[in-house]
């Protein structure tokens, strides 16, 4: 496999180009793109602040590829979020997995926004009607007492 792209950035997310570089070994090809909605909780949403320290968060994003890379049979992996203000409708995070078989690609991918959602330090802040929120950091991980079903390795 290729190594992993991981990346954060302020510029906007072409999913097309994270597609190139599938080698003639895989058959198959997933793309995620995580898109900003307009609510989130019941609450409408205008736009969103994503804040991060990008060094840490790749270096996480690269922790997380790497367990992909050794728990599926995947060609290449690239995952790409954006930070700053993003408007309604506009990519936050795509993530792009090749493979020569369709299961591995869907797997891994899956494993990847999972596991970025639990583990990387990217906090959203939700600006709405009614103010603005960070959101994502405390809910993202179980409080005591509070039990959503999680699985804990």
């Amino acid at each position: 496999m290729s190594a992993p792209r991981c990346v954060v950035t302020t510029d906007p997310i072409d999913p097309c180009e994270l597609l190139v570089g599938g080698s003639g070994s895989d058959g198959a090809a997933i793309l995620f793109i995580g898109w900003v909605r307009n609510h989130n909780e019941g609450r409408e949403v205008d736009h969103l602040d994503y804040k991060a320290y990008p060094a840490m968060a790749e270096a996480t994003l690269r922790e997380i590829a790497e367990e992909a890379r050794t728990s599926w049979e995947i060609g290449s992996l690239s995952v790409v979020h954006r930070i700053g203000r993003l408007e309604i409708g506009e990519a936050s995070v795509a993530i792009a997995v090749t493979a020569p078989h369709r299961g591995d690609a869907y797997e891994a991918s899956r494993y990847v926004i999972e596991q970025l959602k639990r583990r990387v330090p990217i906090w959203k802040r939700e600006k709405g009607p009614d103010g603005a929120y960070w959101v994502g950091w405390e809910d993202a991980r179980c409080t005591p007492g509070h039990h959503h079903g999680h699985h804990h390795d």
